[in-house]
């Protein structure tokens, strides 16, 4: 099997040796559902403890036309996913990107990986203008991450989620292509 070649421009660092990104199938629910349960990937996300596996599975039978879902699997092992979803109407320029990392692959470039495949999509394939995002104020790696990809703060939200028994602000982070 031969190396998967980055799509994005962005990226112009190789990928982490063994790392693969390809699109989000049914096949894929246990490994999503073991992800979004992992205590650090939770914490930077709106997901409830306790995802069950017919959940995620029912997710994506049920994925909306439009969105792109994509996993990152480091030498067989489901340790990243992301979306984008794509507005309507008169927002059809714009789309809002979720995404995540395995508590104990962070900091390797799977993240920036990720990223940077889907403001490829976004901006090679599908030519989205916005991108934007949602971001706990308190996070500030994942915050450094969308700014190294063009995202910048356009505001904050207070009291914006409820994260283990306390209110937490959030940021408003969007990426303009010119």
């Amino acid at each position: 099997m031969s190396k998967q070649k980055p799509i994005t421009r962005q990226n112009e660092e190789p990928w982490p040796e063994g790392l693969t990104i390809r699109a989000r199938s049914v096949a894929d629910a246990s490994a999503v559902a073991e992800l979004h349960n992992l205590q650090g990937y939770r914490w930077g996300t709106m997901r409830l403890p306790f995802e069950s596996v017919e959940e995620i599975r029912r997710g994506i039978e049920q994925q909306a036309s439009g969105v792109t879902s994509l996993v990152a699997l480091l030498d067989g092992l489901l340790v990243g996913d992301i979306a984008l979803l794509p507005g309507k109407g008169r927002r059809a320029h714009a789309a809002t990107i979720g995404m995540g990392v395995h508590d104990d692959y962070r900091r390797r470039g799977i993240g920036k990986a990720l990223l940077g495949e889907a403001v490829a999509m976004a901006d090679d394939w599908l030519n989205l203008r916005r991108l934007e995002l949602t971001v706990y104020a308190d996070n500030a790696a994942a915050i450094a991450l969308y700014e190294r990809f063009g995202f910048a703060v356009e505001g904050k939200m207070k009291d914006y989620g409820f994260r283990a028994g306390h209110y937490v602000d959030a940021l408003a982070m969007a990426r303009l292509r010119t």
